[in-house]
């Protein structure tokens, strides 16, 4: 018999990174091995949407501590809100005894931590010490995380990237398009404030470039951003196709010449995983776990935060200069092969598991 896992997740249509993680288990050698059972505690909408979401989950959860009686509770967690949300989850599991892994995969911890009051770094120190396992997506975010649970208490598992071997061929039959992809969050956090200000010095550079800005942010965050696009004087070369999924984003993606992440805060971000096993060159910045899969003048440019002058640089030369977007193309590629693939990160959660088991 399948030992059972009870998972806490997001509504496989939420936006994010979580969702898109947790979609790669579904229909995968995890729920071969173990018997999953998914409890989604979360929806994108408005308030009333996402209140009764949550409070289903919670009744949901309970019926499956009583009846279903899992092995092993993994919950998929962030900061802010998120913390919030599953707490409920942890004292339940807790009160019922059950193993708890908190599978992190949040992004401001100097908010969410550091500079939070002392009542609040005591609650999280609480909430967090009734977990097992907290999952780390980075070396850099287990040093982080060791301030509040002790360092043995933490494992890290990088997300994974899907491989698409033959776009890689079709990439270098075509001619360059001048295309530079963006997908996520529109906001300040993932660095959009200072896309526009991008796009307007590579386009003294190559007047036809074209940037696909695919995401969605908050109403004022995206008028802010459109309003920098139409102050940059770069309307022509920006288009906003909105949050894709699917086949649109698997057309973005084939279509794209290199991705573009000017992020000030991640974890393991799965966007840009997601465009190297498509065999995009990268350029982003060196937070979070990107340094580690973006590599400086190997497979893209790695730069400072907000360092409009050399992501600028970084794009341009990667569109430009002869071999170069090739050879990054080739070596995303050959890092997500050789590190990041969705099965290693599987037998990666299911060490996890069967360390647990073994102790229960």
């Amino acid at each position: 018999m399948l030992k059972k896992v009870c998972m806490v997740v997001q509504d496989p249509m939420v936006k994010g990174g979580i969702a898109a993680v947790v979609n790669g288990y579904r229909g995968s050698q995890l729920e071969k091995d173990y018997k999953i059972i998914y409890v989604e505690s979360y929806k994108d909408g408005g308030k009333l949407a996402k209140l009764i979401k949550g409070i289903c989950g919670y009744i949901h959860f309970g019926k499956v501590l009583l009846i279903d009686n899992p092995d092993i509770v993994h919950i998929h967690s962030s900061f802010g809100p998120s913390f919030y949300r599953k707490m409920p989850f942890i004292y339940m599991a807790s009160w019922a005894k059950k193993p708890i892994i908190n599978h992190i995969h949040g992004a401001d911890f100097d908010e969410f931590y550091v500079n939070a009051s002392d009542k609040k770094k005591r609650q999280i120190k609480r909430v967090y010490n009734k977990c097992s396992v907290l999952i780390a997506l980075s070396e850099e975010w287990k040093e982080r995380l060791s301030q509040i649970v002790p360092d043995s208490q933490i494992t890290i598992i990088e997300n994974y990237s899907i491989l698409h071997e033959d776009v890689l061929e079709q990439r270098f039959k075509r001619k360059c398009n001048n295309t530079v992809l963006f997908l996520g969050e529109l906001g300040k956090r993932k660095g959009c404030y200072d896309i526009p200000a991008v796009v307007r010095e590579v386009k003294k550079e190559i007047p036809d470039v074209k940037f696909v800005l695919a995401g969605a942010g908050s109403e004022a965050d995206e008028k802010a951003i459109k309003q920098l696009v139409d102050e940059n004087g770069v309307t022509e070369n920006v288009v906003f196709p909105g949050w894709v999924r699917g086949n649109e984003k698997d057309r973005l993606l084939r279509e794209a010449d290199m991705f573009f992440l000017p992020s000030y805060n991640e974890g393991m971000p799965m966007s840009v995983l997601d465009a190297m096993g498509y065999g995009l060159p990268v350029v982003s910045t060196n937070v979070g776990g990107i340094p580690k899969i973006v590599h400086d003048g190997r497979n893209g440019i790695c730069c400072d935060t907000g360092d409009v002058k050399k992501f600028s640089e970084g794009i341009i030369k990667i569109l430009r200069k002869d071999g170069f977007r090739e050879k990054c193309s080739e070596e995303s590629y050959k890092i997500v092969c050789d590190g990041y693939s969705l099965q290693g990160h599987i037998k990666a959660l299911e060490r996890i598991y069967e360390k647990i088991m073994r102790k229960i």
